[in-house]
C-alpha cells in the first residue's frame, strides 16, 4: 500500500475511534426510573423491558432503565407530577390521562373514531399526534411516542351489553376525563371517576358496578373475579404514551438523548405487535376464566356514534381549532387505510 494511502487509512481509524470515544464520554452512568400502572406481566411491562435491554445495549451499559410496575410510584397524575418536578424520569400513562395539561388529548379518546389499529396507528405516529407531542415540553414534559394499550371495552356485574340502552344506570368507574364523563352520560350510564388503582375494590365491594379498559388490562388485574360481563363495545382506542421528565432530559447530552429516542421508537413496534396478540388472546383466557363475552347487534356502533356527536361537537369547539382541523383532516386519511 502506497504510503500516502496508509496515513489516509490511519487518520480514517483515528477519526472513527476519536468519534466513538467522544461519544461514549458523551454517556453518564445514570440511573432512570420508569413508572407505569400495569402489572409485570402486561403488554406495556414488556415494552418497558424491552425498551431497558435496547438502552443498556447502546449506552454500553451505562444507562440503566429501572422498572416501577403496578402504581409503585403513584397513580399517572401523581406519576406526571413527578415528571414535572424531575423527581422521576419516565413514565407510560394513558393518553388521556394529558388531557388535564393539553385538553387537545381529549381528541384522541374520541368514541368510535377508529375502526382498526392501522388507523389508530396512522393518525397518532403522523401529523396530528406530533401536534399534540410539540404541545408538552412547555408543560414540562417530552414525548418519545405513543405505545398501544387496545380498544376499550365495558365489563359490569349486572348484564351484558349489547346496545347503547344497556348502560342505562350502570355505576361505571371511568378515567378522570372529561370526554369519558360526557360519553357515559349521553348513554344514561352513571360515570364515577376513580384512580386506577383504587378499581378493584371498588368492583369488589360493589361501589361500581364496572368499568372499561382493554381486554388485556382486563385479564391481567383479574377483573373477571369481581365483574361477570365482559362486552366489545371497542368504543375508544386508547394508546399509552412515553413521557420523559423534561428537567432529566434537558441534563442528558444529544447522545444519550438519541439513544432514548431509538431505543423508544425499536420498543414500540415489538411492544404494539405484543399488546394486539395479547389482546385476542386475551378474550379466551376471560371467558375460561368465567366471563360471559359477547359484541354489540350489527349497526349498533353506528347508533351509538349517533347518540354521543353532541358531546364530540362540545368538546371540538373549545379545543385549538387548528388542532381540531389537522384532526379531522388526519382521520379522514387514516380511515382510507
Amino acid at each position: 500500500m502506497p504510503l500516502k494511502s496508509s496515513f489516509r487509512a490511519l487518520f480514517g481509524v483515528l477519526l472513527a475511534c476519536s468519534a466513538w470515544l467522544a461519544a461514549a464520554q458523551d454517556i453518564q452512568e445514570r440511573t432512570l426510573k420508569f413508572g407505569h400502572l400495569n402489572n409485570a406481566d402486561h403488554p406495556v411491562s414488556f415494552g418497558v423491558k424491552r425498551f431497558a435491554e435496547l438502552v443498556a445495549a447502546k449506552s454500553g451499559g451505562k444507562l440503566k432503565v429501572q422498572e416501577f410496575p403496578a402504581s409503585q410510584l403513584g397513580n399517572e397524575l401523581q406519576q406526571q407530577s413527578a415528571l414535572q418536578g424531575g423527581v422521576q424520569e419516565l413514565s407510560a400513562p394513558a393518553t388521556t390521562s394529558l388531557a388535564g395539561i393539553v385538553k387537545e388529548f381529549g381528541l384522541v379518546d374520541f368514541p368510535f373514531s377508529v375502526a382498526s389499529f392501522a388507523q389508530a396507528d396512522a393518525l397518532l405516529d403522523g401529523p396530528f399526534g406530533q401536534a399534540l407531542l410539540a404541545k408538552l415540553p412547555e408543560k414540562g414534559l417530552v414525548s418519545l411516542g405513543y405505545w398501544d394499550l387496545g380498544f376499550r371495552n365495558v365489563t359490569n356485574s349486572k348484564r351484558p351489553i349489547t346496545q347503547s340502552g344497556d348502560l342505562e344506570g350502570l355505576k361505571l368507574r371511568v378515567i378522570p376525563n372529561p370526554v369519558f364523563l360526557e360519553t357515559f352520560k349521553a348513554f344514561k350510564a352513571n360515570p364515577v371517576p376513580m384512580p386506577f388503582a383504587e378499581l378493584y375494590g371498588a368492583l369488589e365491594s360493589k361501589a361500581v358496578d364496572g368499568q372499561e379498559n382493554p381486554f388485556a388490562v382486563i385479564l391481567s388485574n383479574k377483573f373477571y373475579e369481581v365483574n361477570s360481563f365482559v362486552s366489545a363495545t371497542n368504543h375508544v382506542y386508547a394508546a399509552n404514551i412515553i413521557l420523559v421528565s423534561k428537567k432529566f432530559w434537558d441534563r442528558l447530552s444529544p447522545t444519550e438523548q438519541k439513544i432514548l429516542r431509538e431505543a423508544a421508537d425499536e420498543a414500540r413496534n415489538y411492544q404494539r405487535t405484543v399488546s394486539r396478540a395479547a389482546a385476542q388472546k386475551a378474550v379466551g383466557d376471560l371467558q375460561a376464566r368465567g366471563m360471559k363475552y359477547n359484541e354489540l347487534k350489527p349497526g349498533e356502533q353506528a347508533r351509538m356514534r349517533e347518540i354521543v356527536k353532541p358531546v364530540l361537537a362540545k368538546f371540538a369547539a373549545s379545543y385549538d381549532p387548528a388542532i381540531v382541523k389537522l384532526y379531522e383532516t388526519e382521520l379522514a386519511k387514516a380511515r382510507k387505510q
